[in-house]
C-alpha cells in the first residue's frame, strides 16, 4: 500500500528557520500556513510550507 502523502517543512516567516515537518496530499493546490511557536524568535509566528 502506497503512502498518498508527502512530507513538507514549515518555515518561520520571520527568521526563515525550518522548525516543523508535516504531511500533505500531493495533489493539494494550496500552501499550508499555520501559527506555530518558533524557538529561535521565542514567539508564535506564521509558518509557511516549503518543500524538502
Amino acid at each position: 500500500m502506497k503512502n498518498k502523502e508527502r512530507h513538507v517543512f514549515l518555515e518561520c516567516t520571520e527568521c526563515r528557520n525550518r522548525n516543523y515537518t508535516t504531511n500533505k496530499k500531493p495533489r493539494a493546490d494550496y500552501k499550508l500556513e499555520k501559527s506555530k511557536y518558533c524557538r529561535f524568535c521565542r514567539k508564535h509566528t506564521p509558518h509557511r510550507e516549503k518543500k524538502l
